[in-house]
């Protein structure tokens, strides 16, 4: 994750205090001053949308096998002894799990930041204000579109309408909120238009995510951006945090050339923050997947992020997270806490390769079949990287 604004306008937001601060490019293990890693949990598989590009591959059905509220409540306790900072609540969608909120409040009552990926469509007031109540620190909402495009994108009639009624919800009972967009073909001509959304309902938030292939989002691998319309996407973005100052919180999501490119930009029309940007990229260090970052499917199945469960590090109903997480003794997790001498093609060669870690793993797995080679939606050329 990369906060554009942080990089461009020097913003103060809670998650630069874990992506900015010193050490964080060293953690092996995502502990930096006794602190554990960002953990995502998909807390379930149910989801009421049928989404094209659903890494978890979810569906309206109910799944056996999900940590059921004790072992969710001892998988949490763990949590709060490693000194995990954040919990991610995702799915499937999170508000359709049952005993939901009973976990988000044990969560709270831990003193655990939560925050919660959600489509939006069950965000009442209601609700709302129980998110409000239990100091859940950010409502992520995803949004892929405006109107019909988005109802496409989502498989449902009517979900666009539901999210942005969820969206002024959490507005207007003062829960902090913003949206998440995931850019691909379908879409990116749409980006002025949620630029001009965001503006008009006054939202401090958006995170744009770059495709993965993984999950149903494997089937829309011919359906990601040009390279020629990545840049293209990133210049509007880059214009736009430039313009809100501070005002909306900017940041882009599973590519890392984006740092990159935010500093080439910046040595040409915005000199003065040049050095400063390459500072922080230098501080974070990259992608910190299986370092700084860590994901925990519906079944309780570690992994080194939510796009890269073909790999398994071992299951939080047999053993404590901690204990998984600083065994080093599987090839991909101990791979990638040390990562730079296994990458292959442009990413070995690549003179940004500290800055960038090697981008996403997955999806170079994807398109080549081996975890360690060049990531394709790099969009930086071989002069750019130094070849």
């Amino acid at each position: 994750m990369i906060s554009i604004t942080k990089l461009l306008c020097d913003s103060q937001n809670y998650g630069d205090s874990l992506r900015y601060v010193k050490g964080a490019a060293e953690e092996k293990y995502g502990v930096s001053s006794g602190r554990g890693p960002v953990v995502a949990w998909n807390c379930t598989k149910t989801c009421n949308l049928k989404c094209k590009h659903c890494y978890a591959d979810s569906d309206s059905k109910r799944y056996e096998g999900e940590l059921n509220i004790n072992e969710a409540k001892v998988f949490i306790d763990d949590l709060k002894a490693f000194n995990v900072p954040v919990i991610l609540f995702s799915g499937g969608e999170p508000l359709l799990r049952e005993n939901f909120f009973d976990i988000l409040k044990y969560s709270s009552e831990k003193g655990i930041r939560s925050t919660i990926s959600t489509n939006g469509t069950l965000l009442d007031k209601d609700v709302c204000k129980n998110l409000r109540k239990m100091d859940v620190g950010y409502v992520g909402v995803s949004l892929d579109g405006i109107g019909s495009r988005h109802d496409e994108f989502r498989g449902v009639k009517g979900s666009f309408d539901s999210a942005l009624r969820g969206i002024r919800n959490c507005m207007e009972t003062g829960q902090k909120v913003g949206l998440r967009f995931t850019i691909n073909k379908h879409n990116y001509n749409q980006l002025e238009d949620i630029f001009y959304l965001i503006k008009e309902e006054r939202i401090p938030r958006v995170c744009f995510y770059h495709l993965v292939y993984s999950g149903r989002g494997n089937e829309m691998m011919k359906e990601d951006l040009s390279k020629k319309e990545t840049r293209e996407a990133l210049d509007l973005i880059i214009s736009k945090t430039v313009e809100f100052n501070s005002k909306v919180e900017i940041l882009t999501v599973d590519n890392h050339a984006d740092g990159i490119y935010v500093y080439m930009k910046a040595l040409e029309k915005y000199k003065e923050r040049a050095d400063k940007v390459l500072e922080l990229l230098k501080t974070n260090g990259g992608n910190r997947s299986g370092m700084a970052f860590a994901n925990v499917d519906f079944y309780g199945n570690v992994h080194a992020d939510q796009f890269t469960w073909q790999y398994n590090f071992g299951t939080v109903k047999e053993k404590k997270f901690s204990e998984i997480w600083k065994n080093s003794s599987h090839p991909i997790l101990d791979g990638l806490r040390d990562r730079k001498a296994l990458l292959k093609g442009r990413c070995s060669k690549c003179k940004w390769i500290k800055h960038c870690n090697g981008n996403f793993r997955s999806r170079a797995e994807a398109v080549t079949g081996d975890f360690w080679a060049e990531d394709p939606a790099c969009y930086l050329t071989d002069k750019e990287i130094g070849i």
